[in-house]
């Protein structure tokens, strides 16, 4: 296997994409086929263990490359090792438990009275916990057979999986859409091309705010919050007044911390996203398993992911000898925040190229930033410990596990009473008992 150093830029690569049976992969698939110039691919795999959906959705992709002229292949398999076999690198987008699993996540902490979300709170947790281990799995294969293949993390909780990727000693680097999204956003209401927006992005995976946006080296923040502002609220979820409290664009998910109380009385008066989510998922599989069909369906927009392929396909093609560039992704803070351990895994820009991708310096993190920070990573850390348990060879009892999770629930800043981790301990162990080995 060559070293990263010694891969040959121009040459056609093989990637694979774990979850290929995601309704996500066909925006994948439109950008590799779109950006072929890019990232050029001799090969690509789908993999997942529903033969069923790999049919369809693997079906709907070649189609896509065929019209867009692609001269890549598409195969898929739900055998693990063929797939990830030579692969440059391997896209991790899974859903363990799937969307019944989802929906569980954001009921039950409901019913104590906390944000049932899949990827904050008590629902995020669980989602880590069921997550982190099959992931670990995942790579270990990787690093066996292709020892110097990137892993780029799309899998939720994104900071959490990725720190444990990177705490294995895997290569890897978290992507998310958040950033690319709110780029696209800010583009359209100047009325220029993204390629012209930098934003200063800064924080941990769902938990970031964009405290500048340059425009030619001008930072127009402070005038698209004072022309777009009401706008930029609803598309965030937040108050107005809160934006022009903060001076800074938050990420969506700081609804969540900011307004906790009121979401909470929200999602329980409405439909639950991980319901409208798999509603909309029986739909777009049955237009993908429509042989007329050769392009992504507008119907897509609706499943969330936006501009993930953009970001995937040019995060890749500087991991694996394209032009190096900087890209909004996880990875390790490496002294970038100094008031987080070296290990902690933030979610900022980055100098991306085949041997790493290094955060950029940062101006000093303001007080309401960094003490939030500061205890989600705490959080965080704490949520990695309780996901690594039965796993190493550890002898993890009910009691140990029980322990873990309940210090992670307590730690984290929606949480953080003894009366609510105690009862959001027992939920969550009570409906992820066939994904803990010590339940």
């Amino acid at each position: 296997m060559p070293s990263p150093q010694e891969r040959t830029p121009g040459r056609r690569r093989k990637l694979a994409v774990v979850g290929g049976g995601s309704t996500y992969t066909p925006e994948l698939i439109d950008g590799f086929a779109r950006l072929r110039d890019v990232l050029p691919l001799e090969e690509l795999v789908l993999v997942d263990p529903d033969a069923g959906r790999l049919e369809v959705v693997g079906g709907l992709a070649r189609r896509i490359f065929v019209r867009q002229g692609h001269p890549g292949r598409i195969s898929w398999t739900g055998d693990l090792d063929a797939g990830i076999d030579g692969a440059d690198a391997v896209l991790l987008q899974l859903r363990v438990g799937g969307q019944a699993s989802r929906l569980q996540d954001e009921t039950w902490p409901l019913e104590c009275g906390c944000v049932g979300q899949e990827t904050t709170g008590a629902g995020g947790l669980a989602k880590a916990l069921r997550t982190v281990p099959v992931v670990l799995d995942i790579a270990e294969r990787v690093r066996r057979r292709n020892p110097g293949a990137w892993i780029v993390d799309f899998t939720n909780p994104v900071g959490i999986v990725t720190r444990a990727l990177l705490t294995h000693g895997h290569r890897a680097v978290g992507l998310c859409n958040v950033a690319i999204g709110l780029q696209r956003t800010i583009a359209g209401l100047l009325d220029v091309s993204p390629e012209q927006v930098e934003l200063e992005h800064i924080g941990l995976n769902h938990l970031t705010w964009e405290r500048a946006v340059r425009v030619a080296g001008e930072d127009v923040l402070p005038r698209l919050l004072a022309e777009h502002g009401d706008t930029l609220a609803g598309t965030l979820h937040l108050p107005r007044p809160l934006l022009d409290h903060l001076g800074v664009l938050p990420s969506s998910y700081l609804r969540y911390y900011y307004r906790h109380d009121a979401v909470v009385r929200e999602l329980r008066t409405k439909p639950s996203r991980a319901a409208q989510v798999a509603a909309l998922e029986q739909q777009l599989l049955g237009m993908y398993g429509d042989p007329a069909l050769d392009e992504k369906p507008d119907l897509l927009s609706r499943r969330g992911g936006a501009y993930y392929s953009e970001a995937a396909v040019a995060l890749t093609s500087s991991l694996l000898g394209g032009p190096s560039g900087t890209h909004v992704v996880n990875t390790p803070n490496s002294g970038t925040l100094p008031f987080l351990p070296d290990d902690a895994v933030i979610e900022a820009p980055a100098t991306v190229d085949p041997t790493s991708a290094a955060p950029l310096p940062v101006r000093p993190l303001e007080p309401q930033y960094a003490g939030l920070v500061a205890h989600v990573t705490a959080y965080e850390h704490l949520a990695l410990e309780a996901a690594l348990l039965g796993r190493d060879g550890r002898n993890a009892g009910r009691a140990a596990g029980r322990k873990a999770v309940f210090a992670a629930l307590l730690a984290h800043p929606l949480i953080g009473q003894s009366d609510p981790a105690d009862r959001l301990a027992d939920e969550l162990i009570a409906h992820n008992r066939e994904h803990l080995p010590w339940a």
